[in-house]
């Protein structure tokens, strides 16, 4: 018989938040080099998660950050703007000493990212620091630059040795998606970075794994005999993934109008998604035991044969956000008149396993949608057999599990339920948790979750080039279907929640969008 799933216990489990161990994982001496450190990534997100692990007392005491950028600046000047970015956007009250011991490692190398030059005087700071802070040989590379970068960078860390550990060290490169542009460029882009770095020394950042909610949806599945007897083909209707945004593309029509909504969203994170959704219980939650069942998801993923009919892509036009009216995508600074790039993209999936068999999922995201919402519902079939009278339940749904996991984390459940009174009338109503309210420890930010796990070498929630070329195989198609159409994006008011297509592709299966 077979020895079932290893199990899950505080040492090896990589999903569980180290704060709640009772010896915190602290990274052992290491720096990190950022490239790409004038962006609003790195001012927004990624140094402040660094200053927060500081303050919670996750780095080593000799930690350094090493900055990287075509910019005339000294340490000091360097030193400022991470002050500044910590000041603004950090979650963790500011503490003066932790300020100091930090800074004390901060510094700055000019230059370009095909100068070899600049790239011999990086390697020189980063032996210095060996040698002044103690970091051990032990090296993170952060690409938080445009994707047509990483190549050289890459090849510029092996030119100059960066990317050669010596025994008993370690050398790590980041990289932020999108990881290629469709299957071709991918793998283009995986042999580039492969040929440096050894495939488990790549981490390829998703930031939505690092949101504690993703995380809670194996706790969810695999740690309650409540879910999983039901959590397949026999007792669930569909799927439905969201990922719906508020706003509209800012300043990055430069970026976006080369994207679009599929190759943002879909590809990655929704796909990411499902896949954790979907998958089957894993032998350990090592990194190995997670993304072996990912995949194996990933490439049981069917797309429907006629894609007219199980896709939909629309652009935003002007409308109402917020009480306040705003702007149409094609009157978007920096968009042409004639872009057919597409703001809302929606496709419907089949999942060929035994567990998933006629089990629909329906992805969608947006830009300028009703509110800012991302959610997994898990939808059931109605009950075989209702004992009461037609109108006792005229108003009954069918029960869904609902796992969001933005903007206010947490489970809903929704079930019927006897309306008070001497009538036996049933009624939808929905039983919440909120992590806000259930647990007084904060979650940590995503990129504090997954910049961490970088220095410790800990891997599960970043994807490997396997998965990520199994999600353009399933993408490329729509993408390559919407190019050959000659009909334009439909369109969809900004402030609503997409276009009739979208409704009418759920219609024709008899189902209807959730309204989060």
């Amino acid at each position: 018989m077979s020895p079932g799933p290893a199990p899950v216990t505080a040492e090896h489990n990589p999903l569980r938040h180290p704060d709640d161990k009772r010896l915190p994982r602290i990274a052992g001496p290491c720096s990190m080099v950022m490239f790409g450190v004038t962006g609003d990534l790195a001012r927004k997100k990624l140094m402040p998660a660094i200053y927060d692990l500081a303050n919670r007392g996750l780095l080593p005491p000799g930690f350094s950050l090493v900055g990287f950028a075509r910019r005339d600046w000294a340490d000091q000047d360097f030193s400022k703007v991470v002050h500044d970015s910590v000041r603004e956007h950090a979650r963790t009250p500011f503490r003066e000493e932790v300020w100091r011991s930090l800074a004390e490692g901060f510094r700055f190398v000019p230059g370009a990212f095909d100068d070899p030059d600049a790239f011999q005087l990086l390697a020189r700071t980063v032996r210095k620091l060996d040698d002044e802070r103690g970091t051990g040989g032990n090296h993170a590379f952060y690409l938080s630059i445009p994707p047509d970068w990483f190549a050289p960078v890459c090849e510029q860390l092996k030119a100059s040795g960066l990317s050669d550990p010596q025994p008993g060290t370690w050398r790590r490169v980041v990289i932020e998606k999108p990881f290629g542009h469709n299957l071709e460029s991918a793998q283009e882009l995986n042999e580039i970075v492969e040929s440096v770095f050894p495939a488990d020394s790549i981490f390829r950042i998703d930031h939505y794994l690092g949101k504690e909610t993703v995380q809670n949806i194996l706790a969810l599945r695999f740690s309650n005999q409540l879910f999983e007897p039901i959590w397949n083909a026999n007792y669930v209707d569909h799927v439905q993934i969201t990922m719906a945004e508020d706003i509209g593309i800012g300043g990055r029509a430069g970026y976006y109008d080369d994207v679009g909504a599929a190759r943002d969203v879909i590809q990655n994170h929704l796909l990411q998604l499902l896949a954790l959704t979907a998958m089957e219980e894993p032998v350990s939650f090592t990194a190995r035991g997670v993304r072996t069942e990912k995949e194996k998801v990933l490439a049981s993923l069917r797309l429907p044969e006629d894609l007219a009919t199980a896709t939909s892509r629309a652009q935003y036009v002007a409308g109402w956000q917020g009480g306040e009216p705003v702007v149409g995508y094609l009157d978007e600074d920096g968009v042409a008149q004639a872009s057919r790039t597409e703001t809302y993209a929606a496709l419907k999936l089949e999942v060929d396993t035994r567990r998933w068999a006629g089990v629909p999922f329906y992805l969608r995201t947006g830009k300028r949608l009703g509110k800012r919402v991302t959610e997994i519902a898990v939808v059931f079939k109605r009950a075989p057999h209702l004992p009461f009278s037609s109108t006792s339940t005229e108003e009954l749904g069918k029960n869904a599990v609902v796992i969001r996991v933005q903007p206010d984390e947490g489970v809903t459940m929704r079930f019927g339920s006897k309306v008070p009174g001497t009538q036996m009338e049933v009624r939808d109503v929905t039983m919440d948790f909120g992590y806000g309210a259930s647990f007084t420890e904060s979650s940590p930010e995503a990129y504090e979750r997954l910049i961490l796990d970088v220095l410790l070498g800990d891997p599960p929630l970043f994807p490997r080039h396997e998965e990520v070329e199994l999600s353009w195989q399933i993408l490329d198609p729509v993408i390559d279907y919407w190019s050959r159409t000659r009909t334009p994006p439909q369109t969809y008011p900004a402030g609503t929640w997409g276009p009739p297509e979208a409704d009418e592709m759920m219609r024709r299966d008899g189902r209807e969008w959730r309204l989060p």
